[in-house]
């Protein structure tokens, strides 16, 4: 389980981190990642997307337990203020729990890439 101070809850905080960050996708998982200073943050914090597209609430949920027990190292290596949202996709439904620890890995790492020039 996350922390009451690492959980997204309002919905205006979902939408900041998907509209204002930045967005990659790996197979199973789309991760926004949204890395500003707020004024009074003392950790980075996570949210999950898991649509009926995924499976029934069981799956759901199972799904989304496994990404919450893969974010928390993740959340400790972002600077302070990040706001991650993870999108699960339905292949996350099928897919072995190492799968979606490589995938949200990947996808995290090249959220945090600086971009390139055009």
């Amino acid at each position: 389980m996350l922390a009451a101070a690492q959980r997204l809850r309002r919905s205006a905080d979902f939408v900041a981190a998907i509209r204002g960050g930045r967005r990659v996708g790996r197979g199973t998982v789309v991760v926004h990642l949204l890395l500003e200073e707020p004024v009074h943050a003392t950790t980075a914090r996570a949210g999950f997307v898991v649509s009926k597209a995924v499976g029934n609430a069981v799956i759901r949920n199972q799904v989304r337990r496994r990404l919450r027990h893969l974010v928390r190292p993740v959340l400790d290596e972002l600077p302070v203020g990040a706001t991650l949202v993870v999108r699960a996709l339905p292949p996350a439904a099928g897919a072995s729990y190492s799968t979606l620890g490589t995938d949200l890995t990947a996808a995290v790492t090249a959220a945090r890439r600086p971009r390139r020039p055009r």
